[in-house]
């Protein structure tokens, strides 16, 4: 099955064998099947540094790194991972190192500039007024995570990696991973819980990822 990405985003239209062949070819120095990995991955790259850094040029030259530290390391890839997890361990770390500098691991991220896309959500709350409201609260809160648990649920719900891969990336057992998810979606239902008379749909949105799940 190919990697494919949600929402409006443009899908990676790639077999697990193609991807494979397109590597090995990579490897012998074939410079036309590395740019095809580029193009595969980009999009979804640069999607999750500038969630990271904030900052579109930043962003930019870290994406642009992260493919020059991979075409130089692709030998030491190991297919018993996911290529895509691979790659996004190498742009997490540069990500945070990028914050690191800046003493920034704290620094906002707005999220307010991939809201809910209502082609996305279902009708209801794609025309409902409570929805666009839930939105700004839920991404208002996604702003106060810690940066391990902003991490993972970019990763888990924008990027469906499972907590074993978001493991990889973020260099934690999946058991850690499963416990910044379960901290976020607390905190996350809380927030939402605090301004909702009904706690009941708070659990509800979180629970399904509409809102997570949205696009920018």
């Amino acid at each position: 099955m190919a990697e494919a990405q949600s929402g409006n985003q443009k899908k990676v239209a790639m077999s697990p064998d193609e991807l494979k062949r397109i590597i090995a070819r990579a490897r012998e120095g074939h410079a036309d099947a590395f740019r095809d990995l580029v193009e595969a991955y980009k999009e979804r790259l640069f999607a999750f540094v500038w969630r990271m850094v904030r900052d579109h040029h930043e962003a930019e030259d870290i994406c642009q790194a992260v493919f020059v530290k991979a075409y130089e390391s692709l030998d030491s890839y190991s297919e018993q991972y996911a290529f895509s997890t691979w790659l996004f361990t190498i742009a997490y770390r540069m990500s945070l190192n990028s914050l690191r500098k800046k003493k920034a691991l704290s620094g906002e991220v707005d999220f307010a500039r991939f809201g809910c896309d209502e082609q996305d959500a279902s009708a209801t709350l794609a025309t409902s007024e409570e929805a666009r409201r839930l939105r700004k609260l839920i991404w208002a809160a996604v702003e106060e995570l810690s940066t391990p648990q902003k991490s993972s649920v970019l990763l888990f719900y924008r990027e469906g990696k499972s907590c074993h891969d978001i493991g990889k990336v973020l260099g934690m057992p999946a058991v850690t991973v499963k416990s910044h998810l379960h901290r976020a979606r607390e905190r996350l239902r809380k927030a939402l819980a605090a301004e909702l008379v009904d706690e009941r749909l708070a659990g509800e949105y979180l629970s399904g990822s509409q809102m997570l799940r949205a696009q920018r």
